[in-house]
């Protein structure tokens, strides 16, 4: 699975840097068009998978994981394999809706392992499991950068596509889904959508992580846009795409570095509390981007907030994996992973506004005060209802 996902998150950012590109060679365009299209056809994917997540998680439950895996893979294969055959900027855009909808194969394989891995570990097998996707995003783009200079762009996305169905050669081939005889029967029980819904409701902290999953994408992905112009700003446009590439990827170094370890924290002493610490962690180092004076000041930051971000998918899918029975499982991920797309569409749009109106500075406050904000609302929670329900000797023990 982590071949998978280093195939898979390889092959979709090997084409991001360039698709603005490869929509202005498609006609004579004016800059403001391209920009403006490069935005929706960008954020149009994250659309639709934010409508179909929750109904991939439902059928995985259902069907078994495994399944939506390759149909998951050969559907993003072939729309990027179509992709290179684009004549227009509507195809451009409907293949990437297309892509939305089948996209979900990173967030469905985290359900699959989730599933096969007893509790106490959840949190290190999870975090070694990101370290693939991260890895493949790190190379990606370097990666498809080089291949797009040499073939260019309309043949990149064909070629690109092979890896992507590679991951579901490995899929059908190397993975064994366990069909699992639970002893408990609130595991092994089907539920409907309404009662999947509730279980969250019910359980305060859960429906918390899930929301607070919004508000840290929103942080995440509202520098990423402008991260390039910020770097032209205090850098000037010296090997500007080698600099920007550097203080990209200095995060995912950060990430790759800290995720299995933040994952077997909170396998020792509780998802919450390590939750709790990474959010803080996370908006006190965004805070001095806002005053930063070279680049490499900013390369450093971004690596130790990648240290701090790296923890908190791994250690977030635990916690669910912990308080969700196995047979709602899928469904919930999928929640959890439509609330994480809702907020990579918001994120880009909130820091350009932002940016446009208040100067790169006010991105970083705003981000950091989100991130600050998440830690004290995880905080309030977990006292609330876990740390008092502890004391309490009528309640049986639970771990957070």
């Amino acid at each position: 699975m982590w071949f998978a996902n280093f195939f898979i998150a390889g092959s979709i950012t090997m084409v991001l840097p360039f698709i603005s590109l490869y929509i202005d060679s498609m006609g004579n365009f004016s800059a403001a068009y391209v920009q403006k299209w490069s935005g929706f056809i960008f954020g149009i994917t994250f659309v639709t998978a934010f409508i179909f997540s929750p109904i991939w998680g439902r059928i995985g439950d259902k069907f078994g994981r495994k399944n939506i895996l390759i149909f998951s893979a050969i559907g993003l294969g072939l729309s990027v394999f179509l992709m290179g055959f684009a004549t227009s900027v509507w195809q451009l855009f409907l293949l990437r809706m297309l892509m939305g909808i089948v996209t979900g194969f990173i967030p469905m394989s985290q359900a699959l392992i989730a599933t096969q891995t007893p509790k106490n570990i959840a949190g290190r097998v999870l975090g070694t499991l990101q370290t693939g996707s991260i890895t493949g995003a790190l190379m990606g783009p370097l990666l498809g950068g080089v291949l797009a200079d040499v073939f260019g762009y309309a043949s990149t996305f064909k070629w690109v596509s092979i890896t992507v169905f590679i991951s579901a050669l490995i899929v059908y081939f190397g993975i064994k889904e366990l069909r699992i005889n639970y002893q408990d029967d609130t595991e092994n029980q089907s539920y409907s959508s309404r009662e999947v819904l509730l279980h969250i409701i019910r359980k305060p902290v859960l429906l918390i992580v899930m929301l607070i999953s919004i508000l840290v994408q929103i942080a995440h992905f509202s520098i990423q846009p402008i991260l390039s112009l910020f770097v032209l700003e205090i850098h000037g446009p010296a090997s500007i795409a080698l600099f920007s590439g550097m203080a990209f990827s200095a995060a995912g170094l950060g990430n790759l570095l800290m995720a299995r370890k933040w994952g077997s924290l909170g396998d020792r002493h509780g998802y919450i509390k390590i939750l709790i610490v990474l959010l803080f962690m996370a908006g006190i180092v965004y805070l001095p981007g806002a005053f930063v004076t070279n680049i490499w000041q900013l390369i450093i930051l971004r690596f130790i907030l990648g240290m701090a971000i790296g923890g908190i998918i791994p250690v977030r899918m635990a916690y669910i994996r912990q308080e969700a029975p196995l047979s709602m499982q899928g469904e919930v991920l999928g929640y959890n992973t439509s609330l994480r797309f809702l907020g990579n569409i918001i994120g880009p749009a909130l820091g350009g506004t932002l940016a446009g109106f208040f100067g790169f500075s006010s991105v970083f406050f705003v981000t950091s005060g989100l991130l600050i904000l998440s830690g004290f609302i995880m905080l309030i929670a977990w006292y609330k209802y876990e740390y008092e329900g502890k004391q309490s000797p009528s309640l049986s023990p639970h771990r957070g």
